[in-house]
């Protein structure tokens, strides 16, 4: 059991067990496409998953598949909380999932990446127009104040703007977010929200993006390709100094 509790006291390995929960057999490589993390680094986490009994292998061919075991959750949950709490813990499931199934059922994106920086430059480089330019082949422009218009606009001198929105939430340099919408969106058409959380580790840095409120799985396919292109070009601008050649991205 010691194990298990060590295992699941890292975000990334609970990341890991989430991707696994929602696609079993996956292949390292494609577990790798959803943290901007070496290969190596990954294949510890899993080691260490693996070793807790919460991660189950497979083999096929040359690949090795990555199954979730959710044995040694189900053996914490017998032994601190079916005898004395299951029924209250099921009853509030349910209530909170009604909840959220009321709320809203328009997809949703997350990505997770871990840069070696601060979480000033982080911020500084999601906010900085000339920044952005930089990695992202858009300015982001605002004042960055909650209420405050903002837009996503290309660096190409064409003074085209591919997003608009509105400032939510601002806490420099911990939490941002912000609506998303093209600026010809149909009219009563909902725009969607982008939530910036900036974790500082030590050296590293901990950037959550999460991409919601998407108005159909079509948009969210884009997105999926969209923001872990731009998060990685942000990663290697931070880390390196240079940004990758890649093409401007928007929604």
């Amino acid at each position: 059991m010691d194990a298990v509790f060590k295992a699941l006291a890292d975000p990334t390995r609970r990341f890991l067990l989430d991707l696994l929960r929602q696609e079993g057999g996956r292949t390292l490589g494609e577990l790798c496409t959803g943290l901007a993390m070496s290969r190596q680094a990954v294949t510890q986490h899993l080691a260490v998953l693996e070793a807790a009994n919460l991660v189950s292998t497979a083999r096929r061919g040359r690949e090795k598949l990555h199954y979730l075991n959710p044995v040694p959750l189900h053996e914490m949950q017998v032994r601190w909380i079916d005898r004395f709490e299951r029924p209250r813990l099921r009853a509030l499931a349910t209530i909170r999932q009604k909840a959220e199934d009321a709320m809203s059922d328009r997809p949703t994106f997350v990505y997770v990446v871990y840069i070696e920086s601060t979480a000033e430059k982080v911020w500084e480089a999601l906010t900085d127009a000339d920044l952005t330019a930089a990695y992202w082949g858009h300015r982001n422009e605002s004042d960055w104040r909650e209420g405050s218009a903002w837009q996503h606009v290309r660096a190409d001198g064409s003074g085209v703007r591919d997003v608009v929105g509105t400032v939510v939430e601002s806490v420099r340099p911990a939490r941002l977010v912000t609506t998303w919408a093209a600026p010809d969106a149909p009219e009563g058409r909902a725009p969607s929200r982008v939530t910036y959380e900036i974790e500082a580790h030590e050296a590293i840095v901990k950037l959550t993006v999460s991409h919601e409120d998407l108005p159909d799985e079509a948009e969210l396919a884009g997105i999926s390709k969209g923001w872990p292109a731009v998060l990685s070009n942000l990663k290697s601008f931070l880390e390196r100094g240079a940004a990758l050649p890649t093409a401007p991205w928007s929604m």
